[in-house]
């Protein structure tokens, strides 16, 4: 059981790298971030809903009363997420704008303790200083903040957006499924966000090109990146995460999935041609070490609660 739910929540994290990769083609061809994020929701809950109402409809079927926390759920932990970091990584390579969300847990220490004031374990602020020091050395902040301040700014937004993600895990019951929350979730988020994303004026046509996201990519077309995206790194990614969640702690799944970091990163040096310096991936691993020591000592000390997803909340 327990090698099961490893190679489940290893599955989700590879399937959740080729996210931020897939979405440079998108934007490449013309799509806003926005647009970008509409679109695979549109198609991700669509395809979602579709399917568990012909295998598991009981999934879809939601009490009155926790219908304003799907509602919450689809506006933060799945618009916010996605939008903010689809913005953030048309300005940043896909590598660093994963490590900025996987401040999420650093930042869920700090709601913890200065919100809800539970005394918390020594190590809990050991990692949040860890993983500061570790975003330090991704911005190579002693050679003037190489990276775009703008793009920083977006992946922080999304990572509170990814923290406020895992606080809403606690409070899941046995009155809701997973399965049903995900796709909800999509589903309400496209609805929040067809506003701003305004379908009716997506350049549609953009889905019937190739094109090739830098000088040093791969050459795809649109319309597979798009379907890699949706049915890969959003559905069957979320299934896995899902099921390996009921067989694994929520340290294990957390650790595991911290590997769609590194896979991002090698998947958008494969398709973007983007890479990544030294002292930028060593940062990396001292942020995602922090941010799971942190992890691990907030749920070491908080009153038990269902396990977190062992997915990333960037790949949302």
């Amino acid at each position: 059981m327990r090698y099961a739910g490893l190679a489940l929540a290893f599955g989700a994290s590879s399937c959740f790298a080729f996210s931020g990769p897939m979405a440079k083609y998108l934007d490449a061809a013309g799509l806003t971030p926005i647009e970008a994020v509409w679109t695979r929701m549109a198609g991700a809950g669509l395809l979602l809903v579709a399917v568990l109402a012909v295998v598991r409809p009981g999934a879809l079927r939601i009490r009155r009363s926790r219908v304003p926390f799907v509602g919450l759920y689809a506006v933060v932990a799945v618009a916010g997420v996605q939008s903010l970091y689809f913005a953030a990584i048309t300005r940043l390579p896909v590598g660093i704008a994963l490590l900025l969300v996987y401040l999420a847990p650093v930042m869920v220490v700090a709601w913890v303790r200065l919100v809800r004031r539970v005394r918390l374990a020594r190590a809990a602020y050991v990692g949040a200083v860890v993983a500061v020091a570790g975003l330090g050395m991704v911005a190579e902040v002693w050679q003037e903040i190489r990276l775009d301040v703008l793009g920083l700014a977006l992946g922080l937004l999304a990572a509170a957006c990814s923290a406020g993600y895992f606080l809403m895990n606690d409070s899941f019951g046995d009155d809701l499924d997973p399965l049903g929350l995900i796709a909800w979730g999509m589903a309400g988020a496209v609805v929040v966000l067809t506003p701003f994303a305004r379908p009716w004026d997506l350049p549609w046509e953009a889905f019937t090109v190739s094109v090739t996201p830098s000088a040093d990519g791969l050459e795809l077309p649109v319309a597979v990146a798009y379907l890699w995206m949706v049915v890969v790194a959003t559905v069957v990614a979320y299934i896995l995460g899902v099921s390996a969640v009921r067989r694994l702690s929520a340290a294990v799944g957390v650790t595991v999935a911290s590997l769609e970091v590194i896979g991002g990163a090698v998947v958008a040096w494969g398709l973007v041609g983007e890479t990544l310096g030294g002292f930028q991936i060593a940062g990396g691993l001292i942020v995602l070490s922090g941010a799971l020591l942190a992890q691990t000592a907030t749920r070491s000390r908080t009153p038990p609660a269902p396990p977190l997803p062992a997915v990333s909340p960037a790949a949302r």
